[in-house]
């Protein structure tokens, strides 16, 4: 049973790990508040630590709020990866990773709607 779900289990970790490697670089993309790669700064030209600017919904409410849409991006890279529906691994993994831009903009979105972002 195990060695049923390893496929799938590399097409989830394989996934995650882009999701995780460029989930600053979306919200830098979507909200353009500063915030870069991992190896460049982060989230150290973030608008947050501007004051009197309007400030990134992903970064304005700490680590833990920031996490809610990684986490749920995570989780429909999951739902994919582990989907009972037979499908050849490339087109889950391909689909999968491309559940990462897609879910992060429906949820930027929504945060972003949310606080007034874009007014």
């Amino acid at each position: 049973m195990i060695a049923r779900h390893w496929p799938n289990t590399l097409v989830f970790a394989a996934a995650a790990t882009i999701a995780s490697l460029f989930f600053i670089n979306l919200c830098g993309t979507i909200f353009r508040c500063g915030c870069a790669s991992l190896w460049s700064g982060a989230d150290a030209h973030c608008n947050i630590h501007l004051a009197g600017s309007r400030h990134c919904p992903w970064c304005m409410h700490g680590p833990v709020a920031s996490a809610v849409p990684w986490v749920l991006i995570v989780a429909a890279q999951a739902a994919i990866s582990f989907w009972q529906r037979p499908m050849p691994a490339g087109v889950r993994l391909v689909s999968a990773v491309t559940a990462f831009p897609v879910t992060g903009a429906l949820i930027a979105l929504a945060y972003g709607l949310a606080v007034g972002y874009w007014k």
